[in-house]
């Protein structure tokens, strides 16, 4: 594994080594001995604009180390020459990235480009709408919010916390609006989902507290 992890963080330089000593090799002795390493500097270099090091960037998120993260998604000099399911991770991390900084225009526009990438998956392309709708609904645009979180929704996500997350903020806009009926239905749908993160089982509670009051 750490061989591999050297290899995706160091093989555009290995490819380079190889190229130069592919073609040295190959004014040399012959081209047809050069012809293995000249294999790998392709190998090396392409692999690195189509792939980028977003193995490793997923790991340090995992790890919790977001500013290793920060610092592999900052060594992808050329975003739109990787692999379109790549770039649409890279994107939707680039927006995560961004709102953990508090920067939700940022947010905004990379979570865009990744929807505009396409979607390796369809929880994942669910995700992407859950995030814009959450930008939007941080912006305090509620209409984009509820337009995105129902077909976040819609699409499915990944895991019943996301899901509950978004029928919660759901509800919310409903309150918002004083149409107590809708947010009760979303209410009763996260509650469905008996979601076991401490945020959402608190919201829950605090949100069925206030609605027991309300007419609908």
């Amino acid at each position: 594994m750490k061989a591999f992890n050297f290899f995706i963080l160091y093989r555009l330089p290995l490819g380079i080594l190889f190229l130069v000593g592919g073609v040295a090799l190959g004014i040399t002795v012959g081209w047809w001995e050069a012809t293995i390493p000249l294999l790998i500097a392709v190998i090396c270099i392409v692999t690195h604009f189509m792939f980028g090091p977003m193995r490793l960037v997923q790991e340090a998120v995992e790890a919790g180390d977001i500013e290793k993260a920060m610092g592999m998604m900052n060594k992808i000099a050329f975003p739109k020459l990787l692999y379109k399911p790549i770039r649409s991770v890279y994107y939707f991390m680039q927006s995560n990235m961004a709102m953990y900084n508090k920067d939700l225009d940022k947010a905004e526009a990379t979570i865009r480009q990744s929807i505009a990438s396409g979607s390796p998956m369809k929880e994942y392309e669910g995700m992407q709408y859950f995030q814009l709708g959450t930008i939007a609904y941080q912006k305090n645009d509620l209409k984009e919010a509820d337009q995105n979180l129902k077909k976040a929704v819609r699409m499915g996500l990944p895991d019943k916390e996301n899901t509950a997350a978004a029928l919660l903020t759901l509800a919310s806009i409903a309150m918002s609006r004083r149409d107590f009926r809708t947010a009760k239905d979303y209410l009763r749908r996260a509650k469905a989902l008996k979601a076991t993160t401490a945020q959402i089982v608190s919201q829950i509670k605090e949100m069925d507290k206030y609605l027991s009051r309300m007419p609908g």
